[in-house]
């Protein structure tokens, strides 16, 4: 038993360095003094949308808004059957600038968001291409600031972290854990490393030049990802381009999911699609999970003498490095309390994914049932 709780110890202080240093790493957009831009790229604003009738407003307004002087905005009713059709029309008689595109079959072989976002990028003129979520709201700077930083640091690729709002504690709760998890697998601030093999996409702002994204193969190569953000950062690396992540607290904000049961049933689609619809994966993955989270704080009710030592530090720097994650991400500190219990809901999450894919034979999304067999051949 002191073996494992040495072992235990031993992991959860390399990874709390390696996130605590990298997490301090990645740059605040808000914190970086703008340079006027001698030429300012036309860009091209995608977004997506489908039953979006609750959010899709204040969003689009947002975007409107944007302090900066060349855009164009193409927005994609992918086949809602709601009133975003509606208030699309609406607002695009308001405002000329809008191009609605309705979207009304998907062709096989195609996720209807990857579908969408093809779709908008192949109307686009811009230089640039923003893809973003039709619930994303965005400071009138944000753009102008997410170009100066491109440009300054000749990327191609730009992610941005938004400001996550739920508007109740138990999703607050895991999303603390969940960005811990996301961290620790994904290592986005590695992402800017040519010589690293994390990679970085982030649904809510993806900013990508059109050369870059049209070289690397469109969503033609990703049709079939739910996890397409972190796949079109995949792609894009892998052909030679440079990418980043950085934090846009202060600059746009995302509802998450509006409670615990739309959390839980939102995740189902990609979780297991995020370990490329592996059983061993997931298998290994969960036990890793509860083995790391929630075992080292039942293990100091149960064990003695020296492997109680381990385990209570094994505790006490996991709370001391998850509580310093969440002020970073604006988050209260003692969210990290809760860390045990929502690392279980998290394996229950991706266990739950696993065995309904596996049952259904592939994933349902927004309405829209899609084949594993289908799902499984677009590796990437």
């Amino acid at each position: 038993m002191s073996v494992l709780a040495g072992l235990t110890l031993c992991i959860v202080l390399v990874w709390g360095i390696d996130m605590a240093y990298g997490n301090r790493s990645i740059t605040c957009l808000r914190d970086v003094p703008r340079n006027p831009a001698t030429h300012l790229p036309r860009v091209s604003v995608i977004v997506p949308a489908r039953n979006e009738q609750r959010k899709i407003k204040e969003a689009l307004e947002s975007l409107l808004t944007l302090d900066y002087p060349d855009l164009e905005f193409i927005i994609l009713n992918d086949r809602s059957t709601d009133q975003t059709g509606a208030i699309l029309a609406e607002m695009a008689a308001e405002d000329a600038r809008l191009q609605i595109v309705n979207i009304t079959e998907l062709p096989t072989g195609w996720l209807g968001k990857n579908y969408a976002l093809y779709c908008g990028a192949q109307r686009a003129n811009g230089e640039l291409l923003l893809f973003t979520d039709a619930d994303v709201v965005m400071e009138p700077s944000t753009l102008a600031m997410a170009v100066g930083y491109f440009q300054t640091h000749h990327l191609h690729h730009l992610a941005i972290m938004p400001r996550v709002s739920l508007p109740t504690l138990l999703p607050r709760l895991f999303c603390s854990a969940f960005g811990i998890f996301f961290s620790g697998f994904m290592r986005p601030w590695k992402a800017k490393d040519p010589a690293s093999r994390s990679v970085i996409g982030i649904g809510a702002f993806n900013l990508v030049a059109a050369e870059a994204y049209r070289a690397s193969g469109t969503h033609r190569v990703i049709a079939m990802r739910p996890d397409d953000d972190i796949k079109l950062g995949k792609i894009l690396k892998k052909a030679g381009y440079r990418q980043e992540m950085v934090l846009g607290m202060g600059l746009l904000t995302v509802e998450w999911y509006s409670s615990l049961g739309e959390l839980i049933d939102g995740l189902m689609k990609n979780t297991f699609a995020g370990i490329d619809y592996s059983v061993a994966k997931s298998v290994g993955a969960g036990v890793a999970v509860l083995l790391l989270n929630l075992w080292p704080f039942l293990a100091i009710f149960v064990v003695r003498g020296l492997a109680w030592v381990l385990y209570m530090l094994a505790v006490i720097l996991m709370l001391l490095f998850i509580s310093d994650a969440n002020h970073l991400y604006g988050l209260p500190r003692r969210y990290a309390f809760a860390h045990p219990l929502s690392s279980l809901l998290f394996v229950y999450i991706l266990w739950k994914s696993t065995l309904r894919t596996l049952w259904t034979g592939g994933i349902r999304w927004r309405g829209t049932h899609y084949p594993l067999k289908l799902l499984r051949a677009n590796r990437v």
